[in-house]
């Protein structure tokens, strides 16, 4: 129960600080808190339906939701740019009205269904970053897979390395800790052999890791569909999704390299811009930085918290439009940038 209720704590105070931000936002404070622009990260975009076990409900928003956050921008004066106008826009003297640039990480097949029609709608700009092993349907994604496995079993046996233990499964709670073991599994130890672990647990227990990954993630067919699209560009995001700070340079270099070549291959167009798996100050460092750079990226994006800086353009900020904060008013708090200076960023 101690992690639940971190979870929920955590939670209220994030929407305390967005109610106080967007608070003092209306009243005119804290002006000098805004940058010249914003970059959303957002990965599901799809109606939702509820589950008792939801443990990706973070990165999950609804059409409705995304389609209001547009148009409360708009509304506050905020231009809808690609992303790779971005080092630019920084550099530019003059200022000029502030800009917002959209990110879609994943390529869920949902961002074409559901998230497309409303960025038409908006006139928005997006780009959706694609990990070649996903699209090709050759690797899972592990929150994916676990969030199936712990719906559907009342009990699984595992061994996180000290030899194997029984995990109860019966209620939400024994299914976050369980989820929780499993995360803190993935992110301290060898990425590929345990989420090779996890895959085999879930073919054990009838389930195809790769069958959801195929399910949820757009085909190369998809893909050039949505690249065709004036509105939408492709970013790298790796082959295998893991996190590039704790392998050997050179792979992370070819994991890097080849998602471009990949994202080119597909779609006729050498990707400019590519985002971190993770994006945490853990998976992403100052070395991959440097490499995006060499190999020709010109926009690279973390998920930490942050408003763009021109010094930065290899390794910027994003704020993420949040499953559990799906109202208007927070989009206008994340923008102004009043929540980053509460946090003393």
């Amino acid at each position: 129960m101690t992690g639940q209720f971190k979870r929920l704590g955590k939670r209220l105070a994030i929407g305390a600080g967005l109610e106080l931000s967007w608070l003092l936002s209306s009243a005119g404070l804290m002006r000098q808190a805004r940058g010249p622009g914003v970059i959303f990260t957002l990965h599901h975009v799809r109606p939702h339906m509820p589950e008792a076990f939801e443990p990706n409900a973070h990165l999950e928003i609804t059409p409705r939701f995304l389609d209001a956050a547009l148009g409360r921008l708009r509304r506050e004066g905020y231009r809808f740019v690609r992303l790779d106008q971005v080092p630019a826009l920084l550099a530019a003297p003059d200022g000029g009205p502030p800009f917002a640039a959209f990110t879609l990480d994943d390529g869920y097949i949902n961002n074409l269904e559901h998230a497309l029609p409303v960025f038409e709608r908006h006139r928005a700009p997006f780009t959706v970053f694609i990990a070649k092993g996903f699209a090709e349907g050759s690797h899972s994604i592990w929150w994916e897979t676990l969030a199936v496995l712990l719906r559907r079993k009342r009990e699984i046996r595992f061994d996180f390395g000290r030899g194997s233990e029984r995990l109860g499964l019966d209620n939400p709670q024994q299914q976050w800790h369980a989820f929780d073991r499993f995360a803190w599994f993935i992110h301290r130890s060898d990425e590929a052999g345990a989420v090779a672990a996890i895959d085999r647990l879930a073919r054990e227990n009838g389930i195809e890791p790769t069958d959801l990954t195929r399910q949820l993630v757009m085909s190369p067919g998809q893909l050039q569909r949505l690249a065709g699209h004036p509105l939408a560009a492709l970013g790298a995001h790796t082959i295998s999704h893991r996190a590039l700070a704790r392998l050997p340079e050179a792979e992370a270099r070819i994991e890097m390299q080849v998602s471009a070549d990949y994202v080119e291959a597909v779609t006729g167009i050498r990707p400019q811009t590519i985002a971190y798996p993770y994006g945490t100050p853990e998976a992403a460092t100052a070395r991959e930085a440097k490499i995006a750079r060499n190999l020709g990226f010109t926009v690279a994006v973390t998920t930490q918290p942050g408003l763009p800086a021109a010094r930065l353009t290899g390794y910027l900020p994003r704020i993420s439009l949040n499953g559990f904060y799906q109202k208007r008013r927070y989009v206008s708090a994340l923008a102004s940038g009043i929540p980053l200076k509460l946090m003393g960023r």
